[in-house]
């Protein structure tokens, strides 16, 4: 068993990419997930990773990575929006559980992306206040990417690329906003994985890394 208290960032991507592949092969080892495990993780967790992601019933951050109980430290919502309890929770991850590895997942086919996009045009039906505040930090993706593919209207928007630019702006400003995540890649210690996830293939696909030494 791999003693996580000395898990480098690539060393832990490579066991969730392994157990990605495990499950999109449909030969998933479902570790981690028996009675001696539950009674074992009483008096604490050491999980191997923390799992930022959208709240998309699809997106079951275990069952995607072939993870168990206390593997995984998952903090979502929808459309993986960066606020303030997002980046409290992923700081003590960071500096209390001690993770060396945050990804952030996206997905196709999103709902929150999807809100943002309609929500470019002039004539929108406003959204209910909550979900408009959730899903407006999308929308400067979603005009960015209108602007670069030249298009006019809502119907000229690429979802997936949307999806991928957001995912983009959210790692960003993850490290942009947490001076103790910045510092704890500065220093090695932790490195993050914006990854996008094929809801029909079931692969979770890097799009953007920091602080690990492979790139996507």
């Amino acid at each position: 068993m791999t003693d996580r208290s000395t898990l480098t960032p690539d060393e832990a991507w490579r066991l969730m990419s392994e157990g990605n592949r495990r499950f999109v092969a449909g030969d998933p080892e479902h570790p981690n997930q028996d009675v001696g495990k539950r009674h074992e993780l009483v008096d604490g967790q050491a999980p191997m990773a923390t799992l930022f992601g959208c709240s998309d019933s699809r997106l079951a951050a275990e069952i995607i990575f072939d993870k168990g109980l206390g593997d995984l430290f998952v903090v979502r919502n929808a459309g993986q929006v960066i606020g303030e309890s997002i980046v409290a929770s992923l700081e003590y991850a960071v500096a209390v559980l001690g993770v060396p590895l945050i990804v952030v997942l996206a997905h196709d086919s999103c709902g929150a992306v999807r809100a943002a996009i309609d929500g470019t045009a002039i004539d929108a039906a406003p959204l209910p206040p909550h979900i408009w505040k959730l899903v407006a930090p999308i929308v400067p993706a979603a005009r960015k990417v209108l602007a670069e593919q030249g298009g006019s209207t809502v119907a000229d928007i690429d979802p997936e690329r949307v999806g991928q630019e957001h995912l983009r702006n959210t790692v960003h400003d993850l490290v942009q906003s947490s001076e103790l995540i910045a510092q704890a890649v500065a220093e090695g210690r932790l490195g993050i994985v914006g990854a996008n996830y094929r809801l029909n293939e079931g692969t979770a696909v890097p799009v953007v890394t920091v602080g690990l030494s492979t790139a996507p």
